[in-house]
């Protein structure tokens, strides 16, 4: 039986028609974990952060780079995928866990932070969606928005240095790695949606 197609919210009522939804489906749970997944510059990071309680990135999962020839830096085979699960039923559990910390710096792990649940743990990330994750989700979320509008959001963020990477290793990366390796899987992570989210404007 086909997946129910996701409800399409803009960006706007996004946040509040998640909280909805995430009420709805709590029960008697004391913890609930939701998925915010989306290409580079969606705004998934942003709309985890106003959605509020603890929040576990997919990028800290993320392989050391030196390892890899470039255009595999984001395919999800390479990323530690089983740990973030383990993780996140550990969370769901109401247990702490010790998650990794990478460095966009480094382009690899640099050590290890130890995280607490709250009421709603949000995981989000390019692959908070993935097949080893999706079934410990209670909702998942996908953000979408055109290319054009993502890649200003990217330049805007190296223009602020929030990365160090420069304007142009940025474009690169944009062009060469996120877009043709997340291209390959979003329709996957759309079809696995309760939510999609559509930000095409300011966020």
């Amino acid at each position: 039986m086909p997946s129910p197609a996701p409800i399409l919210v803009d960006w706007p009522s996004a946040h509040a028609v998640i909280l909805e939804l995430a009420a709805r489906r709590r029960g008697d749970q004391p913890v609930l974990v939701v998925g915010v997944t989306g290409p580079v510059g969606s705004g998934k990071s942003t709309l985890a952060e106003r959605l509020g309680g603890t929040v576990v990135s997919t990028d800290s999962y993320l392989p050391d780079y030196d390892r890899l020839p470039r255009e595999s830096w984001d395919d999800p085979a390479h990323a530690d995928l089983p740990l973030l699960a383990t993780h996140l039923r550990e969370l769901r559990a109401g247990r702490a866990a010790s998650v990794p910390v990478w460095s966009f710096q480094s382009h690899s792990r640099v050590g290890f932070r130890d995280l607490r649940p709250e009421r709603i743990v949000v995981c989000e990330g390019l692959h908070a969606l993935h097949a080893l994750v999706r079934p410990i989700l209670d909702l998942a979320i996908f953000v979408d928005a055109p290319a054009s509008v993502r890649w200003g959001r990217c330049e805007q963020r190296e223009l602020q240095g929030e990365r160090g990477w420069g304007v142009q290793s940025a474009r690169t990366f944009f062009h060469e790695v996120a877009e043709p390796t997340f291209s390959r899987l979003s329709d996957g992570y759309k079809r696995v949606a309760d939510v999609l989210v559509v930000n095409d404007g300011p966020r």
